[in-house]
């Protein structure tokens, strides 16, 4: 018998039972360049900032991280499903005005306010991703309009309840101290302060992680990424898929909108603008793809690093801060050319 000419492996074995090399693995890897990058940049600030390698200033690092990595995470998920949401950042501070003001204005114990606000806030993301299917209009154009009008409606309420731009004190109520311990607390490890928000971090980036490559919901966030019509066509429900994601965005910015609340006790109506493009900058930085099908929750959690390295060691290093914003620019940029660099050597490697 003789054997297929082209044939690489032995006449009727399944490919897909062939050993993996580590380095093909290795290559396979979203987050190989966002990795790589980290590195560099922590190196580069170990170098130019003395005070960057002190136990201190990595609490501060890793705070920064974790505020943006919380969003992160199912940002990342939204994107590898070929969708973005432009209201997250707005969504954080309407998420914390709603458990302030109905607290407050409610006389209720605190924690009814943290519950409406998390209905609230779910309904958002409900309503993100219901307009997207229904109205199949592009994700940019759905909620870029959810960004406006909830930055309209974060101010005129906050003006029309409180009568100014911020809300008013709830310190003093009833299940403040309990509900700041969850959301906002913080402990002390060698004289390192690290905040709640790194636990808040760790259980969505590994509860992200383990949809992604543990479950069905997983490959339907993937197949949809691909192409929704391809996902469609065979049996992926595209509708409640989506829906899904922008869900998981909405509970995140809850929960970034109570570790505001509850870490300074009052809100500012105007704050979170901006802020949406620092999620999705760190879910690229990470390897998530623009187009969709391509990323992990991994990833991002090393872009959310690689941007409070970069936030914070420009302060260390006692630069003028107006150089930030050039270097996450920077930032993207080489790390977009690096992720597509990656990502062909390991299609190459197949």
């Amino acid at each position: 018998m003789t054997a297929a000419t082209g044939s690489s492996s032995p006449a009727g074995t399944d490919e897909r039972l062939l050993r993996t090399s580590p380095l093909r693995k290795l290559l396979g890897r979203p987050e190989l360049g966002s990795v790589v990058g980290a590195l560099a940049v922590f190196l580069f600030f170990a170098i130019v900032a003395d005070s960057f390698l002190r136990a201190t200033s990595f609490g501060t690092v890793m705070y920064a991280a974790s505020t943006i990595g919380i969003m992160a995470a199912p940002v990342a998920l939204l994107m590898i499903g070929g969708e973005f949401d432009l209201s997250a950042g707005v969504m954080v501070t309407s998420s914390a005005l709603v458990s302030s003001m109905f607290s407050y204005q409610m006389t209720a114990n605190v924690w009814v306010g943290v519950l409406v606000s998390l209905l609230v806030t779910l309904a958002i993301g409900a309503f993100n991703g219901f307009m997207l299917t229904r109205t199949k209009l592009p994700s940019f154009i759905i909620t870029l309009g959810t960004f406006l009008m909830l930055t309209g409606l974060n101010l005129g309420f906050t003006k029309l309840i409180s009568k100014s731009v911020s809300t008013k004190t709830i310190g003093n109520m009833e299940g403040f101290p309990s509900a700041r311990k969850l959301f906002a607390s913080y402990w002390t490890v060698g004289g390192v302060e690290l905040k709640v928000t790194l636990l808040w971090w760790a259980g969505l980036v590994a509860v992200a992680t383990w949809i992604l490559l543990r479950t069905r919901f997983g490959n339907w966030i993937f197949a949809v990424g691909g192409g929704a019509d391809a996902a469609r066509a065979v049996g992926v429900p595209v509708i409640r898929t989506k829906i899904g994601l922008y869900l998981g965005v909405a509970f995140a910015a809850w929960v970034s909108g109570q570790h505001l609340l509850f870490s300074y006790d009052v809100v500012q109506s105007g704050e979170g603008v901006g802020n949406e493009l620092i999620y999705i900058i760190a879910a690229v930085i990470g390897g998530c793809l623009i187009t969709g099908g391509y990323g992990s929750a991994i990833g991002s959690a090393v872009g959310a690093f690689i941007f409070g390295m970069t936030s914070k060691g420009i302060v260390y290093a006692e630069w003028n801060p107006d150089w930030f914003k050039f270097f996450l620019g920077a930032m993207l940029l080489l790390a977009t050319l690096l992720n597509a660099w990656v990502r062909k050597r390991a299609e190459a490697t197949k």
